[in-house]
């Protein structure tokens, strides 16, 4: 019983060390900018979670990146312009719009495009075929 107790105490203890335990900043505005900027920035572990949202250890080295760079005093541009020099426009959860980026931005619009097409030529091509009549397929 006392190594079944052990053993509880022991990963709880264990899985405290894991929880990403950051000190919020003392100005509002700054603890403000963080949450803003972490919100923005993808896990480039997770893919699809924010930085803010990630317990993956990349996650919370660019936490406490970001965190120092607020603190030295940098703006948010600077900071997005040191992620993205570093990681590339992949981390934004909203890339620029750039010649490099079109396609990204324009994918889901030509995507509807094309399907509004093929509905269109599907419908036209049905309201083309005769119409058969219930009684004379029963007679054939």
């Amino acid at each position: 019983m006392r190594r079944i107790a052990a053993a509880l105490l022991a990963s709880v203890w264990l899985s405290a060390l894991a929880i990403d335990s950051e000190p919020a900043f003392e100005d509002p505005e700054l603890q403000a900018r963080f949450e803003h900027l972490t919100g923005q920035i993808r896990c480039l572990v997770c893919q699809n979670n924010s930085i803010a949202d990630s317990n993956a250890g990349l996650a919370a080295d660019l936490r406490a990146e970001i965190r120092s760079m607020l603190a030295d005093g940098r703006s948010d541009a600077e900071i997005i312009e040191f992620l993205t020099a570093r990681y590339g426009d992949f981390v934004l959860y909203r890339p620029p719009w750039a010649p490099r980026t079109w396609l990204l931005w324009l994918a889901p619009l030509i995507l509807l495009g094309l399907g509004v097409v093929v509905a269109a030529r599907i419908v036209v091509a049905r309201s083309r075929l005769p119409i058969e009549d219930d009684a004379d397929a029963r007679a054939e």
